[in-house]
């Protein structure tokens, strides 16, 4: 059964830029009511105000840090408090970190971890067993062609994303039968401001180097939604990313591993 957007409500994480922020403005086109969840609460207002003007739908606003165990009990608890289902649950909020395990700051790898990885899951313990009660829904995990392999320079990075992965084809195979699509969405390089965030020196030159390959947000989230409404259980956007996955799935991690240790620490 297809997905209806038209008055059913989608809560989307890291919804202030980027990916988030894209599905957000393509999911309110299609008369979609949404629930906004970010740190920047003055950002999420004006993009709120911006689409109910737009296309008059409900849009709720939740400022919170979901890499803190709290932050994630409180858009629980306001998303309860409002009453309202939530039928499309996208995990856009993460973030990555660069550099020599051995020298990497392990509070801010801790949260990263926590971020990506807890964060995610507790929201999926918490909306999932709604949907598949009623029989219908759907969740967007978003991963990263980083998941099909393991990455030296960009190690839990890339195994955060790994689980992500993981975690969502298990769910897409225990959901599947009870009319709920669970979908890891494996976006390459991204327009965002991903790179910036994780603090490397040498941004720049990584950004030329993948800017060939790079897609817009837009892209990116129509693909995603275009694969949830078929049911995939995973997406990767873009001919050179597919590949690229295609190629790390064929070829040993002991082989890869080397080759990507050199190109990362270059």
């Amino acid at each position: 059964m297809a997905f209806q957007y038209q008055g059913a409500t989608a809560l989307i994480t890291g919804a202030s830029s980027g990916i988030g922020e894209s599905f957000a403005r393509i999911l309110a086109a299609k008369g979609c009511n949404l629930i906004l969840v970010a740190r920047s609460e003055d950002v999420l207002n004006e993009l709120a105000g911006d689409l109910h003007d737009e296309h008059g739908v409900t849009v709720d606003v939740m400022a919170t840090d979901l890499s803190e165990l709290q932050g994630c009990s409180n858009v629980i608890e306001a998303t309860q408090a409002l009453g309202r289902e939530v039928d499309l649950l996208i995990n856009n909020a993460g973030f990555g970190t660069m550099g020599p395990f051995v020298k990497a700051d392990s509070a801010r790898e801790r949260q990263e971890i926590d971020l990506n990885v807890t964060a995610l899951t507790s929201l999926c313990h918490a909306f999932l067993p709604a949907m598949v009660a009623r029989k219908r829904g759907a969740i967007i995990n978003v991963a990263s062609t980083a998941s099909f392999q393991p990455m030296p320079y960009l190690a839990v990075y890339a195994a955060t994303k790994a689980y992500v992965r993981s975690l969502s084809e298990a769910l897409h195979a225990e959901s599947k039968s009870r009319g709920v699509t669970v979908t890891a969405l494996c976006p390459g390089p991204v327009a965002t401001n991903f790179f910036a965030a994780t603090e490397s020196k040498d941004i720049d030159s990584m950004v030329k180097r993948v800017s060939g390959i790079m897609m817009t947000p837009d892209q990116v989230a129509k693909d995603a939604l275009a694969a949830m409404e078929k049911g995939r259980a995973v997406i990767v956007p873009g001919a050179p990313n597919k590949l690229g996955a295609l190629a790390a799935s064929l070829t040993p991690n002991r082989m890869l591993t080397g080759i990507l240790a050199k190109t990362m620490k270059a």
